[in-house]
């Protein structure tokens, strides 16, 4: 019974969002601010931050707090702990010489307890540009895979699921040959019961592994939905057994084969979000006209790159999109996730091969290619996906673009940014 009632609650988890949940609240909060509400400054401009240690609504006296302000994912400038008796902290101006990220980071204890905030100033963003190379043959490279794909038959296979349906959506797990014959690609469809014709959602995942339970609740609003996993596999089973996938056998999967640019994991990847959309568009039940992506994180870069390799898509939506811009720490700023060239990876990842392959996948040399509407939204603090990899991607799309910032935001969202984001898609979709 309990293996059951986990297996419905990893679902309940996973159908929710593709995003990950706002942080909990805790009795003590460190609240780190800089001096501009936007939090954005120029080249050399001063930024002033400020650290507050709050208990109850009130400052903690006798706080100690030690800081750090530098590049965000760089090594500090400045750094410090001081016992201040009011509970609160002005530090020393601190500017940048060029574009990017600064980033001051606050941790006290109380209790035996550690607590810990940010807040990151931009610093002219919108000027970043790309480090990573735009190969000669890129375009060849991904007309080529495309073409391959489609000699790949199809293979579609549907297979109903009562116990998930609704009285207006009918829900099937869904697996399709994807990139050679035998390798399957998996994903959760929903489908409104209703007789006509429906734009439809294609939902890209996030970094990981585990199951997917299919956005039903968009479905019952009049959109096709098809929410698919990346690695092969069902996405249907317990969750104990992608627990147990994710630390073995595809435990760091996005560096398999980096070395080899026809090799390289991603390629499977990035062709299985354009075999989910053959399949979208074979459904009878399909607008033929209105077909979206949307995803966060690793789903993030998904989007831009299906959006980028698929002239049927007409809209996207992206969250703090990785592997963006991952070169960025050769040239001594923070790169996009997964973080190839950071410290320790730098030391087997930084070869003539592996550069290579790398410019062929990143986020970077998609969004340039971009030409459909998007709509693009993360936050400032953000460690997981660094602004600045994030803005070196963003600035070179030339397609209709809009920005939501949530700026203090890490790797998660709010409620209102995901409103935001839905009510922009919707509208571009009209069922």
């Amino acid at each position: 019974m309990w293996t059951r009632c986990k297996f419905v609650l990893a679902l309940l988890f996973v159908s929710s969002g593709m995003l990950l949940a706002q942080p909990t609240e805790k009795i003590v909060k460190v609240v780190v601010t800089a001096d501009h509400a936007n939090w954005q400054y120029a080249i050399g401009e001063k930024v002033n931050f400020s650290i507050q240690v709050i208990k109850n609504g009130s400052l903690v006296p006798n706080a100690k707090i030690t800081y750090q302000v530098g590049p965000e994912r760089m090594t500090p400038s400045l750094t410090g702990t001081v016992v201040t008796p009011s509970g609160s902290l002005a530090l020393a101006s601190q500017s940048m010489p060029s574009a990017g990220f600064l980033r001051c980071i606050a941790t006290t204890e109380i209790d035996g307890k550690e607590y810990r905030n940010l807040a990151t100033a931009g610093v002219a963003p919108l000027t970043l540009k790309p480090t990573v190379p735009n190969p000669a043959d890129f375009d060849a490279f991904w007309q080529n895979a495309k073409a391959d794909l489609a000699k790949v038959p199809m293979d579609a296979k549907m297979t109903l699921m009562p116990e998930r349906c609704t009285e207006k959506t009918n829900v099937y797990h869904v697996n399709l040959q994807n990139y050679k014959v035998g390798a399957r690609l998996y994903g959760i469809l929903c489908v409104p019961k209703k007789e006509g014709k429906y734009p439809a959602i294609l939902q890209v995942p996030g970094a990981g592994v585990r199951p997917y339970g299919g956005d039903i609740s968009t479905a019952d609003k009049g959109y096709i939905t098809f929410q698919i996993g990346i690695h092969g596999i069902p996405v249907n089973m317990d969750p104990s057994v992608y627990t147990d996938l994710g630390a073995g056998i595809l435990s760091g999967y996005w560096n398999y084969n980096m070395d080899d640019k026809d090799r390289f994991f991603y390629k499977r990847v990035y062709m299985g979000c354009v075999r989910a959309n053959d399949f979208i568009t074979s459904l009878p039940q399909f607008d033929g006209v209105n077909l979206a992506v949307i995803g966060g994180s690793q789903g993030g870069a998904l989007s831009i790159i299906t959006a980028a390799l698929d002239s049927r898509v007409k809209s996207l939506a992206a969250y703090y999109p990785a592997l963006s811009d991952v070169t960025g720490d050769l040239s001594g700023r923070a790169g996009g996730w997964p973080h190839y060239f950071e410290k320790p990876n730098r030391e087997w990842n930084e070869t003539k091969a592996k550069l290579a392959t790398l410019p062929y996948y990143d986020v970077v040399n998609f969004a340039r290619r971009l030409q459909i509407p998007g709509y693009y939204s993360w936050g400032y603090n953000d460690e997981t996906c660094p602004p600045t990899s994030m803005y070196a991607a963003y600035n070179v799309i030339s397609a209709p673009k809009e920005l939501f910032l949530a700026l203090d935001t890490g790797h998660w969202t709010y409620p209102e940014q995901n409103e935001k984001v839905n009510a922009w898609l919707f509208s571009r979709l009209k069922p």
